[in-house]
């Protein structure tokens, strides 16, 4: 006896069906009419257009002047944030193992996702092998220097639109604890092209970090340098962030920054 299809059923053959039409656009440069495409995937001509409509109303497809279907906007730019990123982080390693070996810090590559810094690579000061025990870990931007770095590409407006859901924990005596601190931060960031946690997060840790701007000019990720007071001493914070600084100029440079 056939078992009758439930609405979970329903649903996942819905989004099957979609799919198997995102994959045909995807191999005609011209587009495709309704009938045409229904037909190419063995749907009903009403349920295609159904389901182009959804596609359509959120610009995953688009409808040409001469009434076809081709791939839209928003799927391109999402694919494209991911190939974006796996660019990033191949063309980063080599300096992030470059600010590691000669400052003899750990080194973090990060990217921003809301009001939060989502560390995307590390290296290790103690060993040569590259250590994943933090990648994926997230991070509040506003008392990380990756992510202050990252909140420095935003206008005011912007940052605090971005940061409305924020409760700014207190985490040290250090810790940034409103948007007017965070404002007065983002001002020195953009003035001096690099920003720091001095123990903002925890007592006895700092981390100094620039920006990795795309050919946009845009901020797209930043990178760092980190360790202990012990290590990360008061007379080594000007060198240490003219040093990150220039490493992250060079990597802007590799992604197509033209200054």
């Amino acid at each position: 006896m056939t078992k009758p299809s439930t609405h979970d059923d329903k649903g996942v053959q819905s989004v099957d069906r979609v799919l198997d039409m995102i994959e045909v656009l995807a191999e005609e440069q011209e587009g495709l009419g309704v009938t045409e495409l229904a037909n190419r995937v063995g749907l009903h001509k009403s349920t295609a257009h159904r389901l182009l409509a959804t596609l359509t109303r959120r610009n995953y497809i688009e409808k040409t002047e001469s009434g076809t279907y081709k791939i839209g906007l928003k799927l391109i730019e999402a694919v494209s944030c991911y190939i974006n990123s796996l660019e990033l982080q191949t063309e980063a390693r080599p300096y992030i193992v470059q600010i590691t070996s000669h400052l003899g810090l750990t080194s973090h590559l990060g990217v921003l996702d809301g009001d939060q810094v989502v560390y995307i690579e590390k290296m290790d000061v103690v060993s040569t092998v590259k250590m994943y025990s933090q990648i994926g870990l997230r991070m509040h931007a506003y008392c990380s220097s990756l992510g202050k770095c990252l909140l420095s590409n935003y206008s005011k407006e912007e940052l605090e639109d971005r940061m409305k859901n924020c409760s700014f924990i207190k985490f040290t005596p250090n810790t940034i604890s409103s948007m007017e601190e965070l404002h007065e931060e983002m001002t020195k960031v953009r003035r001096q092209g690099w920003a720091m946690d001095d123990q903002e997060f925890e007592i006895g840790h700092r981390c100094i970090g620039a920006p990795i701007y795309d050919y946009r000019g845009d901020i797209i990720a930043s990178i760092s340098a980190s360790g202990d007071v012990r290590v990360l001493t008061d007379d080594r914070i000007e060198d240490t962030a003219a040093y990150v600084k220039q490493v992250a100029l060079e990597l802007s440079r590799s992604m197509g920054y033209v200054e």
